[in-house]
């Protein structure tokens, strides 16, 4: 599937944050920023929904917590008790390592595997590179072309000094 786009190219992180707030406002359709690192604020300012992944963590986190649990329950006291020095069986204070180290190992792993799941990256996906420099030091802006008029977008991207304007088809694009 193929969609037909604008791209500003930029070279400060501020400028970048200030075309895709104002991109938003005059309501266009950002598709992708593309940036060498993160930037504080432009997901706020291309109006994206906070992540679903710290709530993934802590159920994931859960999950394990709740397994170490049940398991060395089931060990301890259920499938093979033995009476050491007439400690109890199911004694909780002495599950509280491994419990806490299920818990984080299910948590961290968990997260990471999801991320990679939800955003369908893997060996199997070829990068789409919208411009060799974004990795490096360039901040790009991915705008639907839909019913925009190519001389505003133009404007726009000029008005938040980009270095470059482009239109392009780009594959694989919902």
């Amino acid at each position: 599937m193929s969609r037909h786009v604008f791209l500003g190219i930029f070279e400060d992180e501020a400028d970048i944050v200030a075309a895709a707030g104002e991109s938003r406002a005059r309501g266009f359709d950002i598709v992708d920023a593309f940036t060498p690192y993160a930037v504080h604020g432009l997901d706020r300012a291309m109006g994206l929904a906070p992540s679903w992944l710290p709530w993934a963590c802590a159920a994931l986190g859960a999950a394990g917590l709740a397994f170490a649990t049940w398991f060395q329950f089931w060990t301890t006291a259920r499938s093979w008790p033995i009476n050491v020095g007439g400690r109890p069986w199911n004694s909780l204070p002495a599950f509280v390592p491994v419990m806490f180290e299920l818990m984080v190992l299910s948590a961290g792993v968990g997260v990471v595997l999801t991320f990679l799941i939800a955003r369908r990256l893997g060996p199997w996906r070829t990068p789409d590179i919208v411009d060799p420099r974004v990795t490096h030091d360039r901040f790009v802006l991915v705008l639907d072309a839909g019913a925009s008029d190519p001389r505003v977008v133009r404007r726009l991207f000029a008005d938040h000094r980009a270095v470059a304007f482009e239109e392009r088809d780009m594959e694989g694009r919902p």
